[in-house]
């Protein structure tokens, strides 16, 4: 089994390029045809010209992120049929052109969410940052979501409330963009009053209900995966918590316990996200890693720093460089080897994609101004870190 080294790109025009990517190190391109409208079909043929274009530039297209489940699947809502059937035909599309990983998300509404782009990071550069008090302001106050005081608290309520009263008309825009505009391969750009409508919507979706859609999808859905030899790999919650008053159900290791026993087959895999999943204090990575290792298909490795309150069961946390905060990758990377040294003892000659997942701003990456979160040299920096420490992880599991 190899572990080939993956690079995030939005398409072409994405202002940190492929060849970027491949100075980098990497080999293998993480992407999807994001000008496609959620919920169609994915064409054979705008597959096949995507691939060409990065075959180009001597790397090849190797897992899909994401390929896109509306949130009329995600609620079984009218209309859920269709998507799914469309979802299928385009995993059979992408596994005709030998693409074999597929990432997707579960997340209602919002993918992953922060509430800063360009926070000035501990050690020089800048980095994102999901801020507590912040989002509770843009909830409470400028979303005036019912019922968004009481789920958040008097305390924190009141907090958020002289948070907002502190921001200045653009400080006011920015926020609301920087949550409504969607992130890079995130939801699509809202407005406050779509944001309303669409939580309407979602009146009475429990995690139960949640979990039955997803159930369902599953139920249809991986056993056409198996058929092409194709992973589809859940992404977890970012962050791990509900949101907006939105159950989350992939964000603790009894989550993916629950997801990995709806389906056995490999098409129902994880994408393990040691920056989402590390945000929650009570997720151990490392033994989440070792238990669920066999049916993981793609790896993001990043880390993040918690900012716990007291009074908040929802953290605060910022992206921090890829071997500091609160991930430790060192020890990830390690059962990462092992379960390497396992699948190649059964024979399993798959690659398992792992990328150096978000990135500080360092150097001139502001200047050049990338996608929120997806710089050049930062994440440049986090790939050549993890390099090394998968390097020394592997001479160290031989020599041992």
């Amino acid at each position: 089994m190899v572990l080939e080294q993956t690079w995030r790109w939005f398409g072409p025009e994405d202002r940190v390029t492929l060849r970027d990517a491949r100075e980098a190190g990497a080999t293998g391109i993480v992407t999807a045809l994001h000008e496609i409208p959620m919920g169609e079909v994915w064409p054979i043929e705008a597959i096949r010209k995507r691939q060409e274009l990065i075959r180009a530039a001597g790397l090849e297209w190797t897992v899909v992120e994401s390929l896109g489940v509306t949130e009329r699947m995600k609620m079984c809502a009218p209309g859920w049929q269709e998507d799914v059937e469309n979802f299928i035909q385009s995993i059979r599309h992408l596994a005709d052109c030998g693409i074999q990983t597929i990432a997707y998300n579960w997340m209602p509404l919002f993918s992953w969410t922060r509430t800063h782009l360009h926070e000035p990071a501990p050690g020089g550069g800048y980095t994102t940052r999901f801020d507590v008090v912040a989002f509770a302001a843009f909830d409470v106050y400028m979303l005036k979501r019912l019922g968004a005081e009481a789920e958040w608290g008097e305390d924190l309520s009141r907090e958020g409330l002289r948070y907002f009263k502190a921001l200045s008309p653009a400080q006011q825009d920015e926020l609301r963009a920087t949550i409504l505009d969607g992130l890079p391969g995130g939801h699509k750009k809202l407005t406050l009053e779509e944001t309303t409508e669409l939580l309407r919507s979602y009146e009475g979706i429990t995690p139960d209900a949640l979990r039955f859609s997803l159930a369902e999808f599953l139920r249809i859905v991986a056993p056409v995966a198996d058929e092409c030899d194709v992973r589809l790999c859940i992404h977890p919650d970012d962050p791990p918590r509900p949101l907006l008053g939105l159950p989350r159900i992939v964000s603790t290791a009894e989550d993916l316990r629950w997801i990995l026993g709806q389906y056995a087959g490999d098409a129902n895999s994880l994408t393990f996200c040691t920056g989402a999943l590390g945000v929650r204090a009570d997720n151990k990575l490392r033994e989440m890693v070792s238990e669920f290792a066999p049916r993981i298909g793609f790896l993001h490795l990043r880390s993040t720093q918690r900012e716990q309150r007291a009074d908040s069961a929802v953290e605060s946390f910022f992206e921090a460089a890829h071997l500091e905060g609160d991930a430790d990758l060192i020890s990830i990377i390690l059962e990462v080897v092992r379960e390497k040294y396992r699948r190649t003892s059964l024979g399993d000659q798959r690659s398992l994609p792992y990328r150096a997942d978000h990135g500080q701003e360092l150097l001139n990456d502001r200047e050049r101004g990338a996608a929120p979160g997806y710089p050049a040299v930062g994440r440049l920096r986090g790939l050549a870190e993890l390099r090394g420490a998968f390097m020394m992880a592997e001479r160290w599991m031989m020599e041992g």
